[in-house]
């Protein structure tokens, strides 16, 4: 069955990042899974909650929020502030992300400060959440590189590199990084978070009005790790080149980004 985009059944669509472009925050990045394209941005806070202190809980926290704006779907989203407070959805997500980065960050090695993440998806092509942890890993590791740049810590405290992909199974054949046409067409839906080293953070699968078999989780997994890999070497490349003397041009960068699409 061909894709929409005529991918193979196991492949990506093209991933795209720029780095820095939210100036005011310690590590930012705009993803971009395919059509689906979403700022991710690290800020520290040299404080911890409030829990923490009466708990005598030691070293830092990382905590995040998500959220869709108006303009990234179809029909216009309203913005969760004039409803005032999330729906269940950016809820679940931004406490996915969260779990997702913690799993991978010493916080004892953060020392006493506050990394807060920030997701915010500019446009939504399916797959948002695993663009968001993708993206979110990236924003962090620049952000602790950052801080060990000032000498604010002395080790590093990302332990490896953390990133998510979907998979589904569309008309019985397993697909990897589902765009939001598979994805609403899909008999089963999943979302792998993967460590660089291949270990599980978490996976959420689900039937859509449909049962799925072990060999189809199998495969769904299968394509999830190839994904994952790919994206781990991305991420690295990314994270790397951010280090070192930037050579501006951002606002050119961005045009031709989204030029691109």
């Amino acid at each position: 069955m061909p894709r929409p985009d005529n991918r193979q059944h196991d492949q990506l669509r093209q991933i795209d990042f720029i780095v820095d472009v939210a100036p005011h925050a310690a590590g930012s990045v705009l993803i971009a899974f395919g059509n689906t394209r979403v700022i991710c941005a690290a800020t520290i806070q040299e404080d911890v909650p409030r829990w923490m202190k009466v708990q005598n809980v030691k070293g830092g926290w990382l905590t995040a929020e998500y959220s869709m704006l108006p303009y990234s779907t179809l029909d216009r989203k309203e913005r969760e502030s004039s409803r005032g407070k999330p729906d269940g959805r950016s809820t679940e997500i931004q406490r996915l992300i969260g779990r997702s980065l913690r799993a991978v960050i010493d916080l004892e090695k953060l020392g006493s400060r506050t990394l807060n993440i920030d997701c915010d998806v500019l446009q939504a092509d399916g797959g948002t959440r695993t663009a968001s942890i993708t993206g979110a890993c990236v924003a962090a590791a620049i952000a602790c590189n950052r801080l060990l740049e000032k000498g604010k810590i002395t080790r590093q405290p990302l332990k490896k590199k953390v990133a998510a992909v979907s998979a589904g199974i569309v008309k019985g054949e397993t697909l990897l990084d589902l765009c939001y046409v598979e994805d609403a067409a899909a008999d089963v839906d999943c979302n792998v978070v993967l460590t660089e080293d291949g270990d599980f953070v978490e996976i959420q699968g689900s039937g859509e009005e449909a049962t799925f078999t072990q060999p189809q989780l199998d495969s769904m997994l299968e394509v999830s790790r190839k994904g994952i890999r790919e994206l781990c070497a991305l991420q690295e490349q990314i994270i790397q080149a951010a280090m070192r003397p930037a050579s501006g041009g951002q606002l050119q960068n961005l045009a031709n980004f989204f030029a691109k699409k």
